[in-house]
């Protein structure tokens, strides 16, 4: 089989999340186990850190990568879903895996997938483990699909474990409250293993304490020593050049000032103090990480490892940005950044999947703003009509367009040149925007 047809074969074989949704959801590490064990447990030969979360657990994870390039090692990255193209959710410094490593490798296996039948997800982290050991890379940053406890990824035994925001999301799976959410996520604590919580959300601090203590794992939440504020002067040069200036505190004294950060969006100050506590904890077990690296990876994120749709801007008069935030809480933090762009009027190009809590989405827009609706291709989209009914009802007014790229399209021809176009609501639909592509990483 060739690239494209290795592909449609794993697809057509093995559920995949992001595509069917919950039937893709396999509970239990046991297939992720028995693929490790025929091929040797590569999860073992390499040095990693696990990245858990609701919302940041990508951006984080760029930035921990970004940071360990700078510093001279050899990074593996492996995150989910990917937006364009499969070899996405593996790097090693950067560079996506090679289709033809792909395709040799699915060959090679596929009797252990007929006696095992993985899941795609569980396919893709045997892939990445395998990948990283035969790569012999010096520490691999390991970003948890879904939940955390029972997610496959959650056979390493990392260096550390770096836990960001909790929030509503994938509820039928992992929980209705937050405490029941966080207890999935505590689940990547290992014994006697640091943890670094980003943020200490009231709500569900206690349980990160419990569990940390049950395992005797160190627990630092970030925000209590960490704090980035953003820089009064020269913001606006700084979103020219691609980059938000920050000035960082350590246990209130001025610690890294004017440090660029080149990933937009005012949530990423919130990422950001787990991200440089879990570098304290990776200097404590032998890293040399100097401030210049700190600095030289935080200003490259996405030219070291490939990020894209975070606070995207695609284009000036009219502005557009596109953001992959589609959960409550992480929709709340780009609708509230996107209402300090100055802007006449706001065209939204919305789209979901069908498993979503899309009232409560609905209702976080606003209403005053143009609408284009439209629908990813992917077997979980919600169909654009329905969406469009649904935001009827909720009092939000526009027009469907079916196909993402035709939505895209509609908004700016639509947009004055001091309007503002948003594209969002879900990863699927700001992977189809191929302008992202086309901007310089």
């Amino acid at each position: 089989m060739n690239y494209p047809e290795t592909l449609a074969w794993l697809y057509a074989q093995l559920p995949m999340y992001q595509r069917v949704g919950a039937a893709g959801f396999k509970k239990g590490l046991g297939n992720t186990l028995a693929l490790a064990e025929a091929l040797g447990h590569p999860e073992a030969k390499f040095r990693s850190v696990h990245v858990a979360g609701t919302n940041g657990k990508g951006s984080s994870s760029h930035m921990l990568a970004a940071v360990l390039q700078s510093a001279g090692y050899k990074v593996g990255l492996y995150t989910s879903p990917h937006l364009r193209e499969f070899t996405e959710r593996i790097r090693v410094n950067g560079q996506e895996l090679a289709p033809d490593y792909l395709v040799q490798w699915v060959a090679r296996h596929q009797e252990l997938f007929a006696t095992v039948q993985p899941s795609f997800f569980e396919m893709c982290v045997a892939l990445a483990f395998d990948y990283f050991a035969a790569e012999q890379v010096d520490v691999a940053v390991v970003e948890v699909g879904l939940g955390g406890r029972l997610d496959s990824t959650n056979i390493i035994t990392p260096l550390v474990s770096l836990i960001t925001n909790i929030s509503y999301d994938h509820q039928a799976m992992l929980g209705n409250t937050l405490p029941e959410i966080a207890g999935e996520k505590a689940g990547i604590i290992k014994p006697g293993r640091p943890v670094v919580v980003s943020q200490a959300q009231p709500e569900v601090a206690a349980v990160f304490e419990t569990k940390a203590r049950q395992e005797g794992s160190p627990l630092h939440f970030a925000d209590a020593r960490y704090e980035a504020r953003p820089m009064a002067v020269a913001t606006d040069e700084a979103a020219r050049a691609g980059t938000q200036l920050l000035d960082v505190y350590r246990d209130g004294q001025l610690y890294l000032p004017k440090l660029e950060l080149s990933l937009l969006g005012d949530y990423q100050r919130l990422n950001l103090p787990g991200v440089l506590a879990a570098l304290d904890e990776l200097r404590g077990q032998g890293f040399t990480l100097p401030e210049s690296a700190v600095r030289q990876g935080l200003r490259h994120v996405s030219r070291l490892t490939g990020l894209r749709g975070r606070w995207s801007i695609l284009g000036h008069h009219p502005f557009v940005v596109a953001d992959t935030g589609h959960n409550e809480a992480g929709l709340r933090l780009v609708l509230a950044q996107l209402a300090r762009v100055p802007h006449r009027h706001l065209h939204l190009v919305i789209g979901t999947v069908n498993d979503k809590d899309v009232a409560k989405m609905l209702a976080l827009l606003p209403p005053q703003a143009t609408y284009y609706f439209c629908q990813a291709d992917i077997p979980r989209a919600l169909p654009a009509e329905e969406l469009a009914a649904l935001a009827a009802a909720a009092g939000l007014r526009g027009q469907v367009y079916g196909p993402v790229a035709a939505a895209v399209a509609a908004a700016r021809a639509a947009a004055g040149p001091d309007d503002a176009v948003f594209i969002g609501g879900s990863t699927f639909v700001v992977a189809e925007v191929a302008e992202l592509y086309e901007q310089p990483g």
